[in-house]
């Protein structure tokens, strides 16, 4: 059995998650947040227990109370819509969808058009289109690119949602810059380090792998797409599971080598629970190859650091 690293949270994760912690203690309860803060649900739910309340829409916040933007980013609007209804306001976008948003503004401020590849009701998505909803042209898919209704012989810009996976994404550019040939990229790449990170390192196991098993939620794109990723990169089966409680017997019935990976929104404790549970079932401990280390990590919003001596944040 071998566990895959990385795997689990990613700097931008730990910081949203750490944003509502700190939140809580500093400010006491309630203490509102729009969206899930990370696609996890057994995250939500530790929280919730402290005393976060999460909610669909800001309408939902009553006026005047502190309320948290989760790590996939907010549009405009929706930072307008706080500050008319005197909300307190806490942003844990994280920092690398931060930075998508600045490049629609400015691509959009140079007039041109943005294809934006991404997954159509994503709250990232939602985000991102909402800096420049005038100029964004959703791309979901490699196929979707002959149906976009623009002129072929004009500059274009591409940005993309940071968590989709690296081989698809990097398809849908090359059949985009076939029909656009003034294809404008993004001046970095927009898929996140720690999601080319989890993908490649399971691609390093996969080929050797009966099944993989993959923890993370439902609505977590980056965890989807490590499924995808192992079966493309020759694993015989792949599954996605939520915790230990998931795993099904059934699927080990012909697997004897078995492999282990999370997405970027997991705790390890799950992923400890599953590696413990295949352990039960009679599988060795787990051995981890891990492909890279990862030492990234971004600061607190400013409501959150720790004052110096002369009272400022740091």
């Amino acid at each position: 059995m071998v566990v895959a690293a990385p795997r689990g949270y990613c700097a931008g994760v730990d910081r949203a998650v750490v944003t509502v912690e700190k939140a809580l203690e500093q400010f006491g309860r309630p203490v509102y947040v729009r969206k899930q803060i990370v696609h996890n649900k057994h995250v939500v739910q530790t929280l919730e227990a402290k005393g976060a309340i999460f909610v669909d829409e800001l309408d939902e916040v009553p006026s005047g109370e502190l309320v948290i933007f989760s790590a996939h980013g907010v549009s405009p609007q929706v930072r307008a819509e706080a500050q008319a209804r005197g909300l307190r306001t806490i942003d844990a976008t994280c920092p690398l969808v931060t930075k998508v948003h600045h490049e629609a503004k400015r691509f959009a401020g140079q007039g041109l058009p943005i294809l934006l590849i991404g997954h159509g009701g994503h709250e990232e998505v939602e985000g991102t289109t909402g800096e420049a909803p005038d100029s964004i042209v959703l791309v979901e898919t490699p196929d979707d690119v002959d149906d976009v209704e623009l002129p072929t012989g004009q500059p274009v810009a591409w940005l993309s949602q940071t968590t989709l996976s690296v081989d698809e994404t990097a398809q849908t550019v090359g059949r985009l810059r076939d029909r656009f040939p003034q294809l404008v990229d993004p001046p970095s790449d927009d898929i996140c380090y720690a999601t080319q990170n989890r993908q490649d390192a399971v691609k390093q196991i996969a080929a050797h792998c009966d099944l993989m098993i993959v923890v993370g939620s439902r609505n977590s794109s980056n965890s989807v797409r490590l499924v995808e990723v192992a079966l493309e990169a020759g694993a015989k089966a792949a599954r996605r599971v939520d915790d230990a409680s998931e795993l099904d017997p059934a699927w080990l019935t012909e697997a004897r080598n078995i492999g282990v990976t999370s997405g970027a929104s997991v705790p390890e404790r799950l992923v400890q629970g599953v590696l413990d549970r295949l352990v039960e079932l009679g599988y060795p401990v787990a051995e981890e190859e891990r492909l890279v280390d990862e030492s990234l990590s971004f600061s607190l919003p400013p409501q959150l650091r720790p004052h110096d001596q002369r009272g400022r944040r740091r």
